[in-house]
């Protein structure tokens, strides 16, 4: 009798992670999350500063320039905060893409897919729906396609912390697998296409430090009064050469090795874990809380002013692009490729969870601030409308998030007793 093969198990997405990778995954939200809160205290009281009879005092303290003029670094305390204090976040963004490629879940093609391609669908189409409302109010406005592109970790996690929600440990790992996935595509968009007149010369030169940077970790070498001065470096080089100055803390990340060397008296853990257990807590407890502070406060003008700049057809992109692109594209793409493929969602969790996630990455915060700022000039109207809308947009996502998840909350509850019971689930890990 002629065997016959068998088909191949079904992929199941939203599986449980492996026991280590589980308990990084905890400690790294654990740390977003109090960054989220620390975020939403800077927004909030940036809003009000700039509000109050005192906002020109906020203006003229973001408008203060320190540094070094011929090095080309005399910059304003904001412009500081957005090239410099989010390097160090983008740096962040630079390990942790690393390690998921190289160590992490996305290193498995099955279970890549599922993230990878939601995170690109979560891009293209609210892209596509702000260019499609811009069409017609010219080439300015459509400079701002990528601004409702970026899903925020740390807003979307406060978010999660407020409403007290039990999320399974899968959906978090999802939700931070493609916040990944979506910073390292905003990372080429703000390379690729907010870049202005390029300096060859510089970037060369950036190429020095950068290189003797990853002689020095690829060694293991950890001390911090060699690798600082050469981060610096590669720093002011880039953002001396016309490519954003946040480049040069991905570049940095890219360097640094994720695996340990395995050699005698070496930690147990990678350099790059190291470097991120140090710098994560700076990262989202103070880089980007200030930088919000100082990039999100907005004069609204009142009622009128406040209907004014939603009026606004780069708003209206924005607001639409991230409360129904970002959720459609996320849903959409995730639906389409479990369907398309033998791939199933995992025990316990059904497709309004992924609906629900699917709005909650409509919470854009940072690097939408950060794309607005390079798409239209810092303080013009556009600018402080694109602000705006990244709010509003931002509020509403999470407030419809909110709403499915919360309703989901007692089940999720459940879900979590059996993940933190059941120590047969890490079996074979």
């Amino acid at each position: 009798m002629a065997n016959r093969s068998h088909p191949a198990a079904p992929s199941t997405v939203f599986s449980r992670s492996s026991l280590p990778e589980y308990q990084r995954i905890l400690a790294i939200l654990r740390t977003e999350t109090v960054g989220g809160a620390l975020l939403l205290a800077a927004t909030v009281a940036a809003l009000v500063w700039a509000n109050s009879p005192l906002a020109n005092g906020y203006f003229a303290l973001r408008d203060v320039k320190i540094g070094y003029a011929p090095w080309h670094l005399e910059l304003s305390l904001g412009h500081w905060a957005s090239d410099g204090l989010l390097a160090v976040f983008f740096f962040i963004a630079g390990l942790e893409l690393k390690r998921e490629f190289v160590a992490g879940e996305l290193r498995k093609p099955a279970k890549a897919i599922v993230p990878v391609a939601a995170a690109v669908g979560g891009v293209v189409l609210p892209a596509l729906i702000y260019v499609v409302i811009n069409l017609g109010s010219g080439p300015e406005t459509l400079r701002g396609w990528a601004i409702p592109t970026a899903t925020d970790i740390a807003f979307a996690l406060a978010v999660l912390a407020v409403i007290n929600t039990h999320l399974p440990a899968a959906l978090r790992t999802f939700l931070l697998t493609l916040a990944v996935v979506d910073d390292l595509i905003a990372i080429g968009i703000i390379a690729f296409f907010y870049s202005s007149g390029l300096e060859p010369f510089m970037l060369l030169a950036a190429a020095v430090p950068l290189a003797l940077f990853t002689v020095l970790v690829q060694k293991r070498v950890r001390s911090w009064y060699l690798l600082l001065p050469l981060a610096a470096a590669t720093w002011a080089f880039v953002h001396a050469s016309g490519i954003h100055a946040t480049v040069a803390g991905v570049l940095l990340g890219f360097a640094v090795p994720v695996v340990a060397s395995g050699k005698k008296g070496e930690p147990a853990a990678g350099l790059a874990e190291s470097f991120e257990h140090r710098l994560r807590p700076f990262s989202a407890g103070f880089a980007v809380p200030v930088f919000a502070f100082f990039s999100a406060g907005v004069a609204l003008g009142g009622a009128g002013g406040l209907g004014a700049a939603l009026r606004d057809p780069v708003a209206i992109g924005i607001v639409l692009a991230l409360v129904a692109g970002k959720a459609a594209g996320v849903f959409g793409t995730t639906f389409l490729i479990t369907k398309t493929t033998r791939a199933r969602l995992d025990d316990g969790l059904g497709w309004i969870d992924v609906a629900g996630l699917a709005m909650l990455a409509g919470v854009g915060f940072t690097v939408s601030l950060l794309i607005a700022e390079l798409g239209f000039r810092s303080g013009s109207p556009h600018d402080d409308h694109a602000k705006v809308a990244i709010l509003a947009g931002s509020l509403a996502a999470a407030v419809l998030a909110a709403v499915v998840l919360k309703a989901r909350n007692r089940h999720y509850r459940r879900v979590t007793r059996e993940e933190q019971a059941d120590d047969g689930g890490w079996a074979g890990f």
